[in-house]
């Protein structure tokens, strides 16, 4: 079965085409950063519009490099929630659209799923059950995976997100946008122990997290600093430090708790080399397994919505033929794929 992914769930156009005989066959991103970056942040009804301009181009592109025609094409995939409304309704109404005109199923995908599911696009995929770590900029969530599209909440963040936080602490020390990337990087130029940040939450029993205490400890930090740039790379090493090794430490306590030997690591945080570095020497200290997907499927891509789709199309799901968006979905109400 050869499904057409669109992802336009916020600020990035991603296309691709899956195969579920030969896998993944073509993607395609387009990255709105340089439109927002003037405005400090995503603009909702100029990343909808962009995707407008963007969507058709990148579908032929992924078309041409796959050496595949529309008539080839046996259902499409779109990403339905959660998200921006109207991002969302812009790959909705083209998915709906071009499966409509095609006579061929269409499916929408929940977001984080696509992102769950992004690891098992790689060479030798875990199979279910293990743990998963979300960890994106809008999200951050422990979920104990029992099989596709049965999911059980473990813990998640109580006020920001992992990702949220790198952006806004970045932010309230003066790096530009997208400021996640940008302090990581400045991290890595930062003396470990220079500054040394409290770990949210892993003083109690459970598998919550809060990482907003956290940024005003470091706006402190940075105020009462010489603001020297050597000083902003040690607090920015101190605070990479602190969010990694929290989320290291609810996740071997996931693991235990659930029993589980594999753990998978999703979203765009999951890029972050210092997370991996700390996950690989739990997973080797715990005997158990950690799988993470190639970083340019951390981020929103089409690569993850056209698999995820595809494994519900494959299955028979399908939905009615209506233009419907979620742009709130909890991911418990996912309905299992046999």
């Amino acid at each position: 079965m050869i499904v057409l992914g669109i992802e336009t769930s916020c600020d990035e156009t991603g296309v691709a085409v899956y195969d579920t005989v030969a896998g993944l066959r073509a993607h395609a991103l387009y990255s709105q950063i340089a439109l927002h970056a003037q405005y400090g942040g995503v603009v909702p009804e100029l990343a909808s519009r962009d995707h407008v301009r963007k969507l058709v181009p990148l579908v032929r592109e992924c078309l041409a490099q796959a050496e595949l025609s529309l008539s080839d094409l046996d259902g499409v995939a779109y990403t339905a929630g959660p998200g921006l409304v109207g991002a969302l309704l812009v790959g909705a109404a083209a998915g709906r659209a071009l499966a409509f005109a095609l006579d061929i199923p269409a499916i929408g995908v929940h977001h984080m799923e696509g992102h769950l599911l992004a690891p098992l696009l790689e060479d030798n995929p875990p199979k279910p059950p293990f743990v998963a770590l979300l960890v994106s900029g809008g999200h951050t969530q422990l979920v104990d995976v029992r099989g596709i599209g049965e999911y059980a909440l473990l813990g998640e963040t109580l006020d920001d997100a992992a990702g949220e936080a790198f952006d806004k602490t970045a932010k309230l020390m003066g790096l530009p946008y997208p400021g996640g990337p940008h302090l990581a990087r400045l991290a890595g130029e930062g003396r470990p122990g220079v500054f040394t940040f409290s770990r949210p939450m892993t003083d109690r029993p459970g598998l919550d997290f809060s990482f907003s205490g956290l940024k005003t400890q470091v706006l402190l930090a940075w105020q009462q600093s010489d603001r020297s740039e050597q000083t902003r790379a040690d607090v920015a090493r101190g605070f990479e430090q602190a969010v990694t090794e929290t989320l290291a430490i609810k996740c071997e306590r996931a693991l235990r708790q659930t029993g589980h030997r594999t753990l998978i690591v999703a979203g765009g945080v999951g890029a972050n080399r210092r997370l991996r570095e700390h996950l690989a020497d739990m997973a080797r200290r715990c005997r158990v397994q950690v799988c993470f997907p190639r970083p340019e499927f951390c981020t929103d891509n089409g690569a993850m919505i056209a698999f995820a789709g595809a494994l519900r199309l494959a299955a028979g799901q399908g939905e009615p033929a209506s233009v419907a968006v979620r742009p709130r979905w909890d991911m418990a109400e996912l309905v299992p794929v046999a």
